[in-house]
């Protein structure tokens, strides 16, 4: 199955609309999708009359969400680090899993607030600890955490995200209105996986080049264990939270999917 055919698998299983029916979205309103992939949440922004510019590094991706055609939507290949000037400013920013890409996740929402419009809001999604599933063995959560510990030292991807999100959008100068802990029948769910998500977890493995060669000999046994633990009626995924407070600049809202609860 192609990388594409796989997004937009997996946006089935993820919960966007619970977000967006907090947002202030208004008809007409410009929206900048921050990491659009191939455009499937730009798409539903755009239905519920946004002009949505979506944005990303991946050439291939933004081909494949302008052939798609959706309607009040354009797309613009552009490094999210390094944005140039846009022309515009936008009622509200989207942004659903590129964060994590991001280790000086502050440092760029500070320039992202330029392309922000008086009042406008800003939403981010992202994962908090990808990894952090149950049961696991004590060997294979060790390998995993110091995978993930070595992601973020090297500034490649930063794995607990989801949960520095309040923190980040905080020193950008944002005042966080909302935070909301939302379920996803791939990455944060209770008891065992359906077989299709198990597969794409499978191929998500196989993707992860660098895992493995950090896993070394291990990796096999890594792989196997996880895809496991996705499968038996007592796996474990969650966390919840909701906090609010008042605005400062402009509003930010942040969605992350369930963490694992440490015992």
């Amino acid at each position: 199955m192609p990388l594409a055919a796989e997004y937009r698998q997996q946006f089935g299983w993820r919960s966007s609309n619970l977000i967006f029916q907090q947002l202030p979205l208004r008809w007409g309103q410009t929206v900048l999708d921050m990491g659009c992939g191939i455009g499937d949440q730009a798409r539903e922004l755009g239905t519920r009359g946004c002009k949505v510019i979506g944005l990303d590094a991946n050439e291939e991706l933004i081909n494949e969400a302008t052939s798609a055609k959706p309607i009040n939507c354009e797309f613009r290949t552009c490094d999210l680090g390094d944005l140039p000037e846009l022309g515009i400013r936008a009622g509200g920013i989207w942004c659903s899993f590129a964060a994590a890409y991001f280790t000086n996740l502050s440092e760029l929402l500070r320039q992202w607030a330029q392309f922000l419009e008086t009042g406008g809001w800003i939403a981010i999604t992202e994962i908090d600890d990808l990894f952090g599933h149950e049961p696991l063995s004590m060997r294979t959560r060790s390998l995993l955490q110091d995978y993930a510990d070595d992601a973020l030292a090297g500034a490649r991807y930063d794995f607990r995200m989801g949960g520095k999100l309040q923190e980040h959008l905080t020193q950008a100068g944002f005042a966080v209105s909302r935070v909301l802990t939302l379920p996803d029948k791939e990455l944060s769910f209770r008891g065992p996986a359906a077989p299709e998500v198990v597969v794409a977890w499978q191929k998500r493995f196989e993707r992860m080049k660098l895992l493995r060669k950090f896993c070394a000999s291990e990796f096999e046994t890594v792989r196997e264990e996880f895809l496991s633990c996705l499968t038996r009626p007592e796996h474990l995924r969650q966390l919840g939270l909701c906090l609010a407070s008042p605005l400062k600049r402009a509003k930010s809202y942040a969605g992350k999917f369930m963490r694992r609860i440490k015992s």
